[in-house]
């Protein structure tokens, strides 16, 4: 199984996110020896923003494109690339102003190409990016899960969303919600969180020994 690790928290070593992420990816390679882990840190490589000669590029034959544009593009093919190739993807991303990070934005605008990742047909769109498992890690520093401030959690639908018109449905959600309130929620969360994901990895040992 070929895992893709992409975190986006600007927090660096104190990320939430990041830690419980890539300690569920480590758990996965460990659980399996044949596993393999690629990783995208979008905080130490962050993303190019689209631009003018992205827009332009995607739509311009390749030995038709300047040199920007093939810069740019082949960024995208490299990122699409890595997507392509894995079977399960964790993201992680910190919730900053009700949504995901803009740097976990721009690896979403990488991947969501026309004729790539999805693409028009007589029925309407269609997702590309098929049978991939995804889990998305977020870290919110209160409780956006349930209660009123649900309304306010934009992370979730938008990825779930967009995910799905790229053909990745299969989506798992594992939360760190809290942290905000003091050291005894950032100790029960990141409990919580470590706990569904040793569920997930024994589930998939369990699996793969039936």
């Amino acid at each position: 199984m070929s895992i893709l690790l992409v975190t986006s928290s600007p927090r660096g070593a104190a990320s939430h996110s990041t830690r419980i992420a890539t300690e569920f990816a480590q758990k996965l390679l460990a659980a399996d020896p044949s596993n393999t882990l690629v990783v995208r840190d979008l905080v130490a490589n962050p993303l190019p923003h689209i631009d003018a000669d992205y827009a332009t590029g995607i739509y311009t034959p390749a030995d038709a494109r300047t040199p920007r544009q093939a810069e740019v593009v082949g960024v995208s093919d490299a990122v699409l690339d890595e997507l392509f190739a894995a079977d399960t993807v964790i993201l992680a991303t910190g919730f900053i102003n009700f949504n995901i990070s803009s740097t976990l934005k721009s690896w979403v605008d990488h991947i969501a190409r026309s004729g790539r990742s999805f693409a028009y047909g007589e029925n309407g769109p269609k997702g590309l990016v098929t049978g991939k498992k995804v889990y998305i890690v977020l870290a919110s520093g209160g409780i956006y899960s349930e209660g009123a401030a649900v309304q306010f959690d934009h992370a979730i639908p938008y990825l779930r969303g967009v995910l799905g018109f790229l053909g990745m449905t299969d989506v798992d959600v594992i939360r760190i919600e809290g942290v905000g309130m003091g050291p005894d929620a950032v100790t029960a969360a990141l409990a919580k969180a470590t706990a569904k994901v040793d569920a997930v990895v024994a589930s998939q040992q369990a699996a793969a020994a039936a």
